[in-house]
């Protein structure tokens, strides 16, 4: 199974280090194939900091955290995060217990729990807002939903859809492979 085109088109941000963290859903149809490829890929981005999860898989479909647990770490203790997730459940914002929490509500739950955004390095307002209010009021739209501060919001979609287009062409014209494009952390 090959997860390269998804790393490509869904994580560039991540893998460029501008992003904490980026999700794909993909298709397998052999579990034990998906879990290779897992294994495989984790082992190639050991050096470089980044980190492929399953956090749900079902009816032949997985969903797949690829993250910087070091930034997702520097997420978890920003101000107000900590308060904010205990409100859902979480008595801890150690990484590994965090990212075994979100498993669980996602496991638990029909709707995604909206609490992911802090986990894919959403601003905590941004999150807030988006549950507080839905779609309504919003600034902008991008790669969320912008309640607060929409100039810094605007450049930092900008920055990522930039990085997308030179990952997409570098990786599709063959001059750079995946690891050669993931910047260590």
């Amino acid at each position: 199974m090959s997860l390269d085109k998804y790393l490509v088109e869904h994580c560039s941000p991540t893998l460029a280090s501008l992003k904490t963290a980026n999700m794909f859903s993909c298709q397998y149809e052999n579990e034990r194939a998906l879990e290779n490829a897992i294994k495989t890929w984790n082992e190639l981005f050991r050096n470089k900091g980044v980190e492929l999860i399953v956090l749900k898989k079902g009816n032949g479909f997985a969903l797949i955290y690829v993250c910087r647990r070091e930034m997702l770490a520097a997420d978890l203790k920003k101000d107000g995060v900590k308060e904010f997730l205990n409100g859902y459940g979480y008595r801890s914002t150690d990484t590994d217990y965090a990212i075994q929490k979100l498993k669980s509500r996602l496991k638990a739950q029909r709707d995604f729990p909206h609490e992911i955004g802090i986990f894919l390095s959403y601003p905590l307002g941004d999150v807030k807002g988006f549950i507080e209010q839905g779609s309504e009021n919003c600034l902008c739209t991008g790669c969320w939903k912008v309640y607060c501060n929409k100039c810094e919001a605007i450049k930092t979609f900008n920055k990522f859809k930039k990085c997308r287009e030179v990952y997409s062409r570098l990786y599709t014209n063959g001059s750079r492979d995946i690891l050669q494009l993931t910047v260590k952390a």
